[in-house]
């Protein structure tokens, strides 16, 4: 359910700016119409912000799986110096002589110069998303100095979780393997963007249904283990409406 200024919008009919809507940025605002979930905005850009910010994840997560960019674990993580500085824990710190733009678009470019963890590919999706959702003249005013590497650390996309919503598009889910081998403990969890329409993304693996990734998931536990790898109840998503305020003020940054 959609409420703008405290008003329930019924249809797509009474989203302002339907018409300019893409087909997957219509498909991204009848799901949240649909939602059991409630979703409030103060204006209609909010509401709008979301709906194309979660279309681009949605395309930058396919954008993500062909380019060539390779599953490694912190330890083995690489990146295009020219871009990047590969940190001691595996993270990606932006080069102080380039954009935060090139940058991250180079790594859709020439993915094939890049290993990294399913944590970071997650971040990577939402800030190419992010980059497209608002350009990348704003996008550079804000992102100087940008790492990439987990989600616990960022403050910048306003992650928030929530444990009885809806999954959507452009949502990351994440599937704990709790019996995963010991020799293998990348294998305990795959973070996934959800597609819709039942399909997700999980770097390293690719792109299908939510049984295909636990199935592959299942293959990589410990010998004799009997529990399955299972989808946690934990959604994780921009604060999109706080968000939005990037496009109001481009050159103040959020704080939490």
């Amino acid at each position: 359910m959609i409420y703008v200024k405290g008003t329930q919008l019924n249809s797509i009919e009474e989203i302002p700016g339907r018409g300019q809507f893409s087909e997957a940025q219509r498909g991204t605002a009848l799901k949240l119409l649909n939602s059991r979930e409630s979703f409030f905005y103060d204006n209609p850009r909010q509401l709008q912000f979301e709906i194309t910010y979660r279309a681009n994840i949605v395309s930058s997560a396919y954008a993500l799986k062909d380019s060539g960019a390779r599953f490694a674990t912190f330890t083995t993580a690489k990146a295009n110096r020219n871009f990047w500085i590969l940190t001691a824990y595996g993270g990606f710190l932006l080069r102080p002589d380039v954009t935060p733009a090139d940058a991250i678009t180079d790594i859709f470019v020439q993915g094939r110069k890049y290993g990294f963890e399913c944590t970071t590919a997650m971040m990577i999706i939402l800030y190419k998303a992010l980059l497209e959702t608002i350009g990348p003249s704003t996008f550079n005013q804000l992102f100087k100095g940008l790492l990439l590497w987990s989600t616990e650390h960022d403050e910048d996309l306003q992650l928030t979780s929530v444990y009885q919503g809806d999954s959507l598009p452009g949502d990351i889910r994440y599937i704990q393997n709790p019996e995963f081998h010991p020799a293998t403990p990348q294998w305990q969890g795959e973070n996934l963007v959800d597609l819709g329409n039942g399909m997700f993304f999980g770097h390293g693996i690719g792109a299908g249904m939510l049984g295909e990734f636990i199935d592959v998931l299942n293959q990589r536990r410990r010998p004799g283990a009997t529990t399955s790898a299972f989808l946690t109840r934990q959604i994780i998503r921009p604060n999109f409406r706080r968000m939005a305020e990037y496009t109001g003020h481009p050159l103040r940054r959020l704080l939490v």
